[in-house]
């Protein structure tokens, strides 16, 4: 898809804001289209189905992370990326939310080419989504979901079966951190007890495998994977 087959709805209550990213992102031929608050936006978006929603969290009324969550439980916008825009750079603030169900999350102020950029990273996802396919790309890292295969700088690894399926876990939602509690219980279960020291025995190994790059660590909450 070009740039204008892509539609992008930009909702926060600054009219700076939405002036400075409608502006770079038109600059780039996507369509845009704005909002002033949660309510509206969640209206539009019911409305126009964008492919890309960039979305404040601090706002009067219904606030991001609400937004967000509507947004989520809309069927017909089960294919729509969320990405907050916000000068909210906590932990606490991201993690929150990415469990509202948000594919990333951006730190303003950004300068125009940063920002653009990590624009055209999200849509790349977008249509990676659509094709349906098995395999994930990210860089110098593939993965086969099918095939539980997985390759590094175009060489093939071996990954136990346990190591696999964190890795397809973290890479399944790339931005979102995974709580601890919520890795054991997917891929452990209630196979054996085990405890928060064998998912860093996990991720120690796999980051072994395939750099430092991959894999970050969320103090006191839990892991991400960034592409």
């Amino acid at each position: 898809m070009k740039n204008n087959d892509y539609r992008i709805l930009l909702v926060d209550d600054e009219p700076d804001i939405l002036e400075f990213v409608s502006y770079n992102l038109r600059k780039e031929n996507y369509e845009v289209i704005t909002a002033s608050n949660g309510e509206e936006g969640l209206k539009i978006a019911k409305k126009e189905n964008p492919h890309l929603i960039l979305l404040d969290v601090m706002m009067p009324g219904m606030d991001g992370i609400e937004t967000c969550d509507q947004i989520r439980n809309t069927p017909e916008l089960n294919e729509t990326l969320i990405a907050f825009l916000t000068a909210r750079g906590e932990d606490y603030s991201q993690v929150a939310g990415f469990d509202a169900g948000a594919d990333d999350y951006i730190t303003k102020p950004i300068k125009p080419k940063v920002l653009v950029s990590r624009i055209k990273a999200l849509l790349r996802r977008y249509g990676q989504s659509q094709k349906s396919s098995s395999i994930q790309e990210f860089g110098n890292l593939t993965i086969d979901l099918d095939k539980y295969q997985v390759r590094y700088k175009d060489k093939k690894l071996d990954l136990p079966r346990k190591e696999f399926e964190l890795l397809s876990l973290l890479t399944s939602r790339p931005g979102k951190v995974f709580h601890r509690d919520e890795i054991l219980d997917k891929i452990w279960g209630n196979e054996v007890v085990v405890g928060g020291r064998t998912i860093d025995v996990h991720i120690r190994k796999l980051r072994e495998k395939i750099g430092d790059k991959y894999i970050k660590t969320v103090k006191g909450v839990g892991y991400k994977f960034e592409a």
